[in-house]
């Protein structure tokens, strides 16, 4: 990290001024030291959120890259494998190097947005109440946003250091990345016991986070720690403890009062004034005409406009996950077994209508507009990549939100990190693992009645058939027969949302799921082939050799690499 921490400082500075958000008003003044820095730690914490915010389209912090396109979700798109080669090797799990640029640019981001949380925590430790009568609730937010990206770091790469605000500048170069597994995610989990323990139940700007987004993170990171993993990134055991602490921290979510699904699922993938809604317990904010160049745009995915509209064609669903959306035309229920034994047909394939806030498919409107009918002449290279297009996380083309930054198309859409949706599957999740599976039941159904009501906006959807489960009428609920509903929910419900990998992994089945999906799909995408994934080895990205350099070699490289 020695390249990442010794240009922090003034980088922090510097790139303020690229950046704003609802309540990000403060412009940075002077030096970040001393007295100026108790003075500016409005400022600092600004900068903080500010990073939430400052990705780019190779280094993405919705992870499509790394949570859809390794997974069966989705393929890279683009023009064709070698247009930004290095995702085409993590959609195929071959050929990656310790020396791609885009995992270490990504680290150095993350890290660069940690030191921002440790620069204003260092100052608000060195203020009073009295001076800064905000400061426990500033204190929050900051262990808040660091836990954020300690998590995200931690999804990707495994093994990685930990630098708080007591640590100087001058000893970061020799912190090593060998907690284990466990202990990096206590690491995690008590970010946010911090900021839990230091966040108002209600918050007085919209973007900020407050108590129930500290525990829904919290959930989170302890339903992840609960896996414990070996050296090998072999699950080895399910703690019974951490699931508990699962299921109390997701019930103060869940019992909030303040926090729900929404009505229809869409509602969550639109701009204005849908945005900040009551399922977004914790999202980023854009914005435009606010002073900057081309205003706050979600830059980590303007790659996935379709050519028809825009640019780029990237982050393409996989007709593996078309096909997870197909329901039984009798029960309503998925095709658990036999889903991709034949690929979905619009006109004779029942489906849950979640795929079609999910999928742009050919013939029917693009993001509802059913004066813009998606057409297969729109996708850059369908002979590789298919025809279809990611919806979630674009928007209609005659929304005051979709700018133009050429040859680039970006919006000002807010990019969820938290929903309620996620807390509610979260404690299923746990409970089933209990052996509680009966009290899992309501919770996956409150997921799918909500899935079955989200028609608001797809009246021209053919054969939208969803059911919810009904033990001894339609299914038999066992826990086994739960957790395979669990995890066919969680891929649905979330789908192309940056999570389904770090599911997989999670669970212990990658290797299976992925190799699996390869040879299936190799039928349909030529390049597969030569597709394979690693079991003990690709679960995780390696360290960046160039970081490894940086900090002359005290990093532990990830088992495998």
């Amino acid at each position: 990290m020695k390249k990442i921490y010794r240009y922090l400082l003034v980088g922090t500075a510097f790139m303020l001024t690229y950046t704003s958000c609802n309540f990000l008003d403060h412009d940075p003044q002077g030096t970040l030291d001393g007295d100026l820095a108790e003075n500016q730690v409005e400022a600092l914490v600004t900068s903080a959120y500010s990073a939430l915010g400052n990705d780019h389209y190779d280094k993405p912090f919705s992870l499509w890259p790394y949570g859809n396109v390794r997974s069966d979700d989705a393929y890279k798109g683009g023009n064709d494998i070698n247009d930004i080669a290095t995702f085409h090797y993590y959609e195929t799990s071959q050929n990656i190097q310790t020396t791609f640029s885009e995992p270490n640019d990504l680290w150095y981001y993350c890290y660069v947005a940690i030191s921002r949380t440790n620069q204003a925590l260092a100052a608000l430790e060195n203020t009073t109440a009295e001076k800064f009568p905000n400061k426990d609730i500033r204190m929050g937010e900051m262990y808040f946003i660091r836990g954020h990206f300690y998590f995200m770091l931690k999804e990707l790469f495994g093994h990685i250091p930990f630098v708080d605000e007591t640590v100087l500048l001058d000893n970061y170069d020799n912190i090593d990345n060998k907690l284990s597994n466990d202990d990096q995610w206590a690491w995690i989990c008590n970010d946010f016991e911090k900021a839990y323990s230091l966040l108002p139940e209600t918050k007085k700007e919209v973007g900020r986070a407050d108590k129930y987004a500290a525990a829904a993170y919290l959930a989170k990171a302890r339903l992840y720690k609960a896996y414990r993993q070996d050296e090998k990134n072999s699950v080895t055991e399910i703690n019974a403890d951490d699931l508990k602490e699962v299921v109390k921290y997701a019930d103060i979510v869940l019992n909030s009062g303040i926090y729900g699904l929404e009505y229809d699922i869409a509602y969550n993938f639109l701009p204005g004034s849908y945005e900040n809604g009551k399922e977004s317990v914790f999202a980023i904010q854009y914005s435009k005409d606010d002073g900057t160049m081309f205003g706050r745009l979600n830059w980590g995915d303007v790659l996935s406009v379709p050519m028809g509209l825009g640019c780029c064609d990237f982050h393409k669903p996989s007709q593996n996950l078309v096909n997870a959306f197909k329901t039984d035309a009798s029960s309503g229920l998925p095709q658990f077994d036999t889903y991709n034994n034949k690929d979905y047909d619009l006109q004779t394939s029942s489906a849950d209508p979640r795929l079609f806030h999910t999928v742009a498919i050919p013939g029917l409107p693009y993001k509802y507009n059913q004066e813009l009918i998606y057409e297969e002449g729109w996708n850059r290279n369908p002979t590789v990549y298919g025809y279809y297009a990611s919806l979630k996380e674009n928007v209609d083309p005659t929304c005051d939100c979709f700018v133009n930054v050429s040859p680039f198309y970006g919006n000002t859409k807010n990019r969820i990190v938290l929903r309620y949706a996620d807390v509610i599957l979260m404690k299923a999740e746990a409970l089933i693992e209990l052996n509680r599976a009966g009290e899992a039941l309501p919770l996956i159904n409150q997921i799918r009645e909500r899935a079955k009501r989200s028609t608001t906006f797809t009246n021209y959807a053919p054969n939208m058939k969803i059911s919810v489960y009904e033990p001894g009428k339609n299914c038999t609920w066992t826990t086994d027969f739960a957790r395979q509903a669990l995890r066919w929910e969680r891929r649905l419900e979330f789908a192309m949302e940056g999570s389904r990998f770090f599911d997989l992994v999670r669970w212990g089945i990658v290797s299976d799921v992925i190799n699996n999906y390869y040879s299936t799909e190799a039928s349909k995408r030529s390049y597969y082939s030569s597709a394979r994934f690693t079991k003990n080895k690709n679960e995780y990205l390696p360290i960046p050799n160039q970081q490894i350099v940086f900090v002359n070699g005290i990093y532990k490289q990830n088992y495998g690499w």
